[in-house]
């Protein structure tokens, strides 16, 4: 099976969309196996002629002799989900940035209230799309076409509070600061978080922290140096984060993951 990641071509689309990537099968018979690690991002998969077991922190996507267009999501997960696509399987994945999703749905607080769905289904021209998509060969057409069809349900508005919190929370500034700030309780900023983002102002901060991490690693291997450039306390609180996370140490997580891997988020 073949795993293709792209960021997107369109200017506009690259400030609401991280990226996405097609699977597609080919002449290697071996199934597609591999960890996912906590990320802030909304993710939605479609997928050709499946059936989906998923639970209990893991996803298996088989082919199915029914025809059909299967697309799901997970808005939030603090521990690492293992995925296996059995050979034969079409797919797009999709990963909105924080808060975008809110931009493409107006309903978006409906699906943030559940961390995870079977069922996606937006517009009501959605799958069709999607199938189309899915079954084009030409994969620069296929580019096109998914980008041209988020584009087509992008609300662009200039940048509100959300935007504004986001950017201190992810600089480090402290929550009841940030509150105090905006002249609201922490009360009501968790309500916020809940409502645009699908999770608590702290844990969004502990998965920000976790990936900046991963992504500072590739140049400090000192793990006390690498607690400080994240914005940890101290390298008891990085060990701490990272066995929520990932259920491992820092230590042995980087000797398994592949940091070279294409996909920031997802590592084989």
């Amino acid at each position: 099976m073949k795993m293709e990641f792209y960021r997107p071509v369109n200017q506009v689309l690259k400030r609401y969309i991280e990226g996405y990537y097609f699977i597609s099968p080919d002449k290697n018979p071996e199934r597609l196996h591999y960890w996912t690690f906590p990320n802030n991002f909304f993710i939605v998969s479609v997928s050709k002629d499946v059936e989906i077991d998923a639970g209990n922190n893991k996803i298996i996507v088989k082919p199915s002799k029914q025809k059909n267009i299967v697309a799901n999501y997970v808005s939030r997960y603090i521990s690492p989900i293992e995925v296996t696509l059995e050979n034969g399987i079409k797919e797009i994945t999709i990963y909105f940035k924080p808060l975008a999703i809110n931009y493409f749905l107006d309903n978006a607080h409906e699906f943030l209230q559940k961390e995870n769905s079977l069922d996606f289904n937006p517009f009501t021209d959605f799958i069709p799309a999607m199938g189309g998509i899915l079954v084009e060969e030409d994969r620069n057409l296929q580019q096109q076409s998914l980008e041209n069809y988020l584009i087509s349900k992008l609300n662009v508005r200039e940048p509100g509070l959300m935007e504004k919190i986001i950017a201190d929370i992810e600089s480090d500034l402290k929550i009841e600061e940030i509150a105090q700030n905006n002249n609201f309780s922490r009360q009501y900023l968790n309500r916020l978080f809940t409502r645009f983002i699908g999770k608590s102002p702290s844990e969004f901060r502990r998965i920000h922290r976790f990936r900046k991490t991963i992504t500072k690693q590739k140049n400090i291997n000192n793990l006390t140096e690498l607690s400080y450039e994240s914005l940890f306390y101290d390298q008891s609180h990085l060990i701490k984060d990272f066995k929520q996370l990932t259920n491992v140490n820092p230590n042995t997580f980087f000797k398994k993951v592949d940091l070279n891997n294409a996909y920031v988020w997802l590592f084989i």
